[in-house]
């Protein structure tokens, strides 16, 4: 009976111990818990919770994510994302709703509430999407490159009259 009474309390999570070192692609029916060290992609029906001391270098999609280590990659959650005050995350995050604590470091972009939930919900619209960034990841260098921070004024006297 302890057996059927425990997974109605408790959500079923898989986890990755903190002495484990992981390349490549995981796929979650449930839940999971990550405390050693991953690089790739990991897939989740449900939540994927990054603990303090965790570090990953991959991609992570699931409904919710919890962040309390170190993540290079964009985060993708369909519901929730939370970042603890430990968590440091360097990538572009997209979530139905975002929860950021003091002390939480984040460098990326962020896409955030029911519109971005629903351009990520098809594949076809992330490879647009994509492609989006590529092409507006490009114009940004081209127009800090182009910006000419002369003042009006200085412009002006270099060409006409010095006399």
């Amino acid at each position: 009976m302890s057996n059927q009474q425990n997974p109605t309390n408790t959500p079923e999570m898989t986890v990755i111990g903190n002495d484990t070192r992981i390349k490549g692609e995981m796929f979650f029916e449930k839940s999971a818990r990550i405390l050693g060290h991953f690089e790739g992609k990991i897939t989740a029906q449900g939540e994927v919770q990054i603990g303090n001391g965790a570090n990953c270098n991959a991609a992570v999609e699931a409904e919710q994510i919890i962040v309390d280590g170190s993540v290079q990659g964009p985060l993708l959650a369909r519901d929730r994302l939370t970042l603890t005050a430990n968590a440091q995350v360097q990538g572009d995050l997209t979530a139905g709703t975002l929860v950021v604590a003091e002390g939480a470091s984040f460098v990326g972009h962020c896409n955030v509430g029911p519109r971005a939930n629903d351009m990520t919900g098809n594949s076809t619209q992330n490879t647009q999407s994509n492609q989006t960034q590529s092409t507006t990841t490009e114009p940004k260098a081209n127009i800090t490159t182009q910006i000419d921070l002369t003042p009006p004024w200085a412009q002006q006297n270099s060409g006409s009259s010095v006399a």
